[in-house]
């Protein structure tokens, strides 16, 4: 693959409408995660109940598992950008009417959950979109890896950040104030888009209706092996691992007995974790050999968990979490590399809503499933059985991978990727 000028770490930033976005969001994503940790904290306050814990992670990302394949069909559709505009605007008014709940002291559980499938809604709008958009904001296609990362770094700093500064306003004046405050940090975003220079694309004829295309979609995710492969490993270290975060509250209290603030410094760590894997990513000059980066990271983050689940002091936990990040993060981004540099263009927003739905959809049954698990065994053993899982599924892909590269390879040639005598030196593709 060529080479770009400039900083190899930044270079997607040379694009002005992707630094715009980066700008914005990276202010944004800091209240979010504010949020994710506030939301928790008040849900294990109200119940102290470790499965309505799970039952709150499902109810925010049910909606993807069911309508993302759906919402993809109208990603490829619709304008990208006006429809993020619409989604942030939207996430905004839903983090402003928890914190008015708190504030006015109506909060329930009830309302936690209804607003969480809300936000759920929103997002199966919004994340293809956001995957499917960074294509439009690149000016070079060849930046794109880069600006893949260089998002994953962005979220993961954000998830850096925002934890430790919601753990310490959680303590000091309560859970309203961090709901406000992520209502406020999508003005960042919001004008971060207003501002860009957007070329329109071409809308291509529609001969299909929208149910057709999304079985073109399916059908194209499905039967193409690399992309069903690298989904299905997705889903699987999803659904298996990620249950984790939804069980740190009862970690941090029951297990390294602590409060809001060892919270905040738990998911700080693994966010410290996930940010060194995106930089790592970033750094690099191609996607050849991302699929061995793939199984491993997948394999280090099981052991991660495992790990994590048998430490009963903090600063071991402190110091396993990291792991555990960076396994997350370099599976999750590889990815997604992978997937939209061979993908069809005009099947983009469907592919990524299967992507989505893997690494997001899957989620909520996991969320469940971990808090019903969590209930009878403890929060310490469901996580230990979610590593296992994940070791298992990353031996899986490593066993494909051979058959993956033969597949991948003409794909990587036409783009100009791998050259024909690159294969004959059996440089690895994937």
């Amino acid at each position: 693959m060529a080479t770009s000028d400039g900083p190899r770490l930044t270079r997607a930033l040379r694009s002005r409408n992707f630094r715009l976005f980066f700008g914005g969001q990276s202010i944004s994503l800091v209240g979010t995660w504010i949020t994710r940790v506030a939301t928790s904290w008040l849900v294990y306050r109200l119940t102290g109940s470790l499965l309505l814990l799970g039952v709150v992670g499902f109810c925010g990302q049910i909606p993807m598992l069911v309508l993302a394949p759906f919402t993809g069909v109208l990603v490829d559709r619709w304008d990208r950008h006006r429809l993020l505009v619409v989604t942030q605007v939207l996430s905004m008014l839903q983090s402003l009417a928890l914190a008015v709940l708190v504030f006015s002291h109506l909060i329930t559980v009830e309302w936690i959950l209804v607003l969480q499938v809300a936000q759920g809604i929103i997002n199966t709008f919004d994340t293809p979109g956001r995957q499917a958009f960074v294509v439009e904001m690149v000016e070079d296609r060849a930046d794109l890896p880069n600006a893949i990362a260089l998002n994953s770094s962005m979220v993961n700093a954000s998830r850096i950040i925002g934890p430790s500064i919601g753990g310490v306003v959680i303590a000091a004046v309560g859970e309203g104030w961090c709901f406000m405050a992520d209502a406020i940090s999508y003005l960042a975003v919001i004008a971060s888009l207003l501002a860009m220079t957007v070329r329109r694309r071409e809308r291509p004829l529609r001969e299909k209706n929208a149910f057709q295309e999304f079985i073109d979609g399916y059908r194209y995710v499905s039967r193409f092996l690399p992309v069903r492969s690298a989904l299905t490993l997705l889903a699987l270290v999803s659904l298996l691992g990620m249950p984790y975060t939804v069980l740190m509250p009862a970690i941090a209290t029951r297990q390294l007995h602590g409060g809001a603030n060892t919270l905040g410094f738990l998911m700080t760590a693994s966010g410290v974790g996930a940010l060194a894997g995106a930089l790592y990513l970033a750094a690099r000059r191609t996607v050849l050999g991302l699929g061995r980066a793939m199984y491993t990271a997948a394999m280090v983050f099981g052991v991660g968990l495992v790990l994590f689940s048998l430490s009963h002091v903090l600063w071991l936990s402190l110091l396993i979490l990291p792991i555990v990040g960076a396994g997350m993060m370099i599976t999750m981004a590889s990815t997604n590399t992978i997937v939209q540099t061979i993908i069809e263009e005009h099947l983009r927003g469907r592919v990524m809503a299967f992507y989505t739905m893997a690494f997001l959809g899957t989620a909520p049954i996991g969320s469940l499933l971990a808090g019903v698990v969590a209930e009878h065994i403890g929060s310490e053993h469901t996580i230990l059985a979610g590593g296992l899982g994940c070791i298992l599924a990353g031996g899986w892909f490593a066993l494909r991978l051979p058959r993956l590269r033969d597949l991948v390879r003409p794909i990587y040639v036409e783009r100009g990727i791998l050259a024909a005598a690159e294969i004959d030196a059996d440089v690895k593709s994937l």
